[in-house]
């Protein structure tokens, strides 16, 4: 690898979710970061790079073959063709690396301190300021998740209008025995604010195929003044909602009969 091409790499790197070179040689760069877990090594192809996820959460590589579906194989590495598919691995990997379990918890806890820190001392010992604070940090905390998981665009619709996207938890934030079950972002769903409000009252939920079900107290003019057409569902579905999903289900049933 010439001089030339470990500087793109290393710059794409930079630019894109991967600020540090763990190791270099004439081979290979490693690139890593000091916001997330993961490290990718990037190879020199002629043309084009070889990319592979050399660690992360257990969570990330199967993401990554989501994601990454249609792309060239070489062994576990990922094949690149031009300098844009390189920065659209890495910023994917890294913004993955970011939302999956548990860094968000792990952020959560920083934020919270430095909010805290940034307090007056009176209140920053005030028990309903602490909770009031962890409130607010850890809404904004699971939001960007969501944000960074789902691409930016609703996991159903695919709408991508920001100030229309609400973060919504299949288990409520109330019901939540730990900060990582409420900063999990396989908890809930990035919707658009019109599902958002039937999924927080349980008037819809999923089924462990990703399709919609619908509460019986929402009408048939209802259905379509929402736009609640046949056939929506979840864009995908992972194995860690599973357990988040059962629960809203749960809960769904209990006060509805549904339709599909």
């Amino acid at each position: 690898m010439t001089p030339l091409k470990r500087a793109l790499i290393e710059k794409a790197g930079h630019d894109h979710g991967f600020e540090n070179t763990v190791s270099a040689s004439g081979a290979a760069v490693t690139l890593g970061s000091a916001r997330h877990p993961a490290k990718a090594e990037v190879s020199w192809l002629s043309p084009g790079y070889a990319m592979a996820l050399v660690q992360g959460p257990a969570t990330l590589p199967p993401e990554l073959a989501r994601s990454f579906a249609d792309w060239p194989r070489a062994g576990d590495a990922y094949v690149a063709t031009t300098d844009a598919q390189l920065a659209q691995w890495l910023q994917r990997a890294a913004v993955l690396a970011q939302s999956l379990p548990n860094q968000a918890a792990v952020d959560f806890d920083t934020q919270v301190q430095q909010a805290l820190a940034a307090l007056p001392a009176a209140d920053s010992f005030n028990t309903e300021v602490q909770r009031l604070v962890r409130q607010r940090v850890g809404q904004d905390r699971y939001r960007q998740a969501m944000l960074d998981y789902w691409g930016g665009a609703c996991a159903v619709t695919g709408l991508t209008l920001a100030p229309a996207l609400r973060a919504s938890h299949a288990k409520p934030w109330a019901d939540c025995s730990t900060d990582a079950e409420r900063l999990d972002v396989f908890n809930g769903f990035l919707l658009s604010a019109n599902l958002d409000a039937l999924f927080d009252k349980f008037l819809i939920s999923f089924s462990d195929a990703g399709d919609l079900l619908i509460g019986s107290s929402v009408s048939l003019a209802d259905r379509h003044l929402l736009g609640l057409s046949n056939g929506l569902k979840l864009r995908w579905l992972a194995p860690g909602h599973a357990p988040y999903l059962l629960y809203h289900r749960d809960q769904f049933q209990t006060v509805n009969t549904w339709t599909a």
